[in-house]
């Protein structure tokens, strides 16, 4: 089982797998979902694969900081038109998984049978993301060498990449300790991943996804998310 423990210092909730308390709920009021003021803890559910990742709410902000393959799901499902906002920054201060590397995300997303994501457990593992139909980005990849955007069509091993949405250049990449502020957007055909207000990614879908979950997705990484917003357009 998973669930929320207290730091001794921040007094704010901390997921490891195999911990739960009732009620150890820290409200972030940065957040606004789409049809009630401030979120919290209780609204994401994460996926980790090593039981030594470690999810922080505190003063506001998300800190993500694991070995390997994460996943935090917003529990909320969306209906498009919906715009997606958040600043994340990539902490590199010295920690084991301070790589600067990995600010993902899935948006939009269901199983590939159409069923919500929650119907089916997954260990964090990023291929068993592979049959999901949604939108995916990837900031800073590969140790912060790629950047990319892909629709995923709800089938292992293949996840379908445009020559024109896979980029190298180093304006693509992460800046360590910076903030900078992402839009994920899907309205109707229109798909759009704004990064600081300039176009970083945009598909013309002829059959857009236009309902389902978002989450925040990293790998070997420490990352911190604040502000995030979402709102139908």
């Amino acid at each position: 089982m998973t669930g929320f423990t207290i730091s001794p210092l921040t007094r704010s909730p901390i997921w490891r797998p195999g911990f739960f308390f009732l009620g150890l709920i820290a409200l972030l009021s940065s957040c606004a979902p789409i049809e009630r003021g401030g979120v919290d803890a209780s609204a994401w559910r994460v996926e980790a694969e090593s039981p030594d990742a470690r999810v922080t709410f505190s003063n506001g902000v998300i800190d993500i900081d694991t070995p390997k393959g994460l996943s935090l799901w917003y529990r909320q499902p969306l209906t498009g038109p919906v715009e997606i906002r958040f600043e994340a920054m990539a902490v590199s201060e010295g920690g084991a998984n301070d790589k600067v590397s990995d600010l993902n995300a899935f948006w939009m997303a269901t199983n590939a049978d159409g069923s919500a994501v929650d119907t089916r457990a997954r260990s964090g593992a990023f291929a068993e993301y592979d049959d999901l139909r949604t939108y995916y980005v990837g900031i800073g990849g590969n140790r912060n060498t790629t950047t990319r955007f892909r629709r995923y069509i709800g089938k292992p091993g293949d996840r379908p990449i445009r020559p024109e949405h896979d980029r190298g250049d180093a304006a693509a990449m992460l800046v360590p300790g910076r903030w900078t502020e992402i839009a994920l957007i899907a309205d109707g055909r229109h798909i759009t991943v704004l990064r600081d207000s300039a176009t970083l990614f945009t598909l013309e879908d002829d059959a857009p996804y236009t309902r389902g979950h978002f989450a925040l997705r990293t790998t070997w990484s420490h990352l911190r998310i604040r502000n995030v917003r979402i709102s139908q357009r």
